[in-house]
């Protein structure tokens, strides 16, 4: 099976701000370019951290109301400087959480949610800025056509992979859910097949109504 990675899903030409980006200087860069962050880079392209526009709304909510309606809000210390900034390195959240283009995107989709952030900067092995993948970019494999889905299950998985012991199991695909019918051996095969069929690239969900003839592991098929 072929998972895509990083490197196929990721934008190569990737806007970034040097670290002494002026405050106004990356609102500008945000707003002629339509993005909402951009990755904040070294002299040697190694990024430092991410700079979004959440960050800078930070100088807003610091400030007075005119009206006078609601009170400035209370900021811890690394918070209030953040606010004060000037530069994209002040400004910036940090350090950079970061992705290799190697990775699937079960790697990079974890990553994000561990860390609760909307996009990773794609590094190389010198920690160099190589491109930015976002949540849009993941969910990308999720176009994948039906067919190419169940062709991939019924060659891959089920003729390739498991061979014999899957020879009696039907597919059908519609808009990413895979239904899986039919019969095996022994009743372990089942389990086996859906995780398997689950790690599809596109594949939203996974039912089965497969029959088993018995639950003895040792009618294991050899050919597994």
């Amino acid at each position: 099976m072929h998972h895509r990675t990083v490197a196929e899903l990721m934008t190569r030409n990737v806007v970034r701000a040097p670290r002494d980006m002026p405050f106004k200087e990356i609102v500008r860069l945000l707003e002629d370019n339509d993005i909402t962050a951009v990755p904040v880079v070294d002299e040697l392209d190694r990024p430092m951290g991410v700079v979004s526009e959440a960050d800078l709304l930070r100088k807003s909510s610091a400030q007075p109301d005119p009206s006078g309606r609601t009170p400035i809000p209370h900021l811890e210390a690394w918070d209030r400087a953040k606010a004060e900034g000037t530069r994209a390195e002040e400004l910036m959240s940090a350090p950079a959480v970061c992705a290799r283009p190697e990775w699937t995107v079960v790697e990079a989709a974890r990553l994000m949610a561990v860390q609760n952030v909307k996009r990773l900067p794609v590094v190389d092995e010198t920690d160099r800025l190589q491109g930015i993948v976002s949540r849009s970019d993941l969910l990308r494999i999720f176009l994948r056509r039906d067919d190419a889905i169940h062709d991939e299950i019924t060659g891959d998985v089920l003729r390739r992979t498991l061979g014999p012991a899957a020879e009696q199991v039907t597919v059908e695909v519609h808009e990413g859910k895979v239904t899986l019918d039919g019969s095996v051996e022994v009743k372990m095969m089942i389990p086996v097949i859906e995780r398997l069929c689950r790690s599809v690239d596109g594949v939203v969900s996974v039912s089965e109504h497969i029959a088993y003839r018995t639950d003895d592991p040792r009618r294991f098929p050899t050919g597994a």
